[in-house]
């Protein structure tokens, strides 16, 4: 089984190979530049330097969101039309819980990843690993931090946070969690996409037509819109 996983649901961008349990190769970058022109050159690169072509892989994985709006369509989209194109699985995998798998293995508590959503909220969901295997404790939410901060202080377990955003809210979550409050190292914050295709390798492939991201909100131009259409409440 030769998977392909893509993520582009944030500033970073990340690709790998994953080869019968093994890592055949990743690509990441943590930069403030242009998915869309990107990507498929970064997948090219990699491909070659595996030294694998199209028809050697088994399943596609992709980030599916939350994230960034414009992120995760991106690689939906490609990933979408090469599971189309080469007739493979495609499966989606949550950005968070990419987070989560990278750097909560080892840890004896609960992981909360977490990504700025503006105005004092975060994405973020809770995870553990229980006999290997990573579990969703929480599922992935849009919230305020100080309201998931104050949820947590509830708990008997430490708390390791992790994420590019974190540095964001660091100083809440210690003014909140005191030493309950963990925090992953400036290494562990970029996703990992070998994760991700770790994640899943073993998980049935989805209705490729059907498929679609898990943004968690409506993007602001969209709620505007359907606002303006009385589709929804201004409240």
């Amino acid at each position: 089984m030769t998977i392909l996983a893509i993520d582009t649901s944030n500033y970073c961008l990340g690709v790998a190979l994953l080869e019968d349990n093994q890592v055949l190769g990743e690509y990441i970058t943590n930069l403030k530049k242009n998915h869309s022109v990107r990507i498929m050159p970064a997948i090219e690169t990699l491909m070659k330097d595996c030294e694998r072509v199209p028809a050697d892989l088994t399943k596609i994985v992709v980030a599916k969101g939350p994230g960034s709006y414009t992120g995760v369509r991106i690689g939906v989209t490609i990933a979408k039309t090469l599971a189309w194109t080469l007739q493979l699985p495609l499966v989606g995998i949550s950005s968070l819980e990419i987070l989560a798998a990278g750097t909560g293995r080892y840890f004896d508590g609960y992981i909360s990843p977490l990504f700025d959503a503006r105005r004092g909220q975060v994405y973020t969901g809770l995870y553990q690993f229980e006999n290997g295997k990573l579990e969703m404790v929480e599922p992935d939410q849009l919230l305020l931090l100080v309201d998931w901060a104050a949820k947590l202080a509830e708990s008997a377990k430490p708390i390791l946070f992790v994420g590019n955003d974190l540095q964001i809210h660091r100083t809440k979550i210690e003014e909140l969690l005191g030493v309950k409050a963990t925090f992953a190292s400036i290494t562990e914050h970029n996703p990992r996409p070998a994760e991700l295709a770790l994640l899943g390798s073993d998980k049935q492939g989805e209705d490729i037509h059907s498929f679609v991201p898990n943004y968690i909100r409506l993007a602001e131009a969209e709620a505007k819109w359907l606002e303006a259409k009385g589709k929804i409440s201004n409240g």
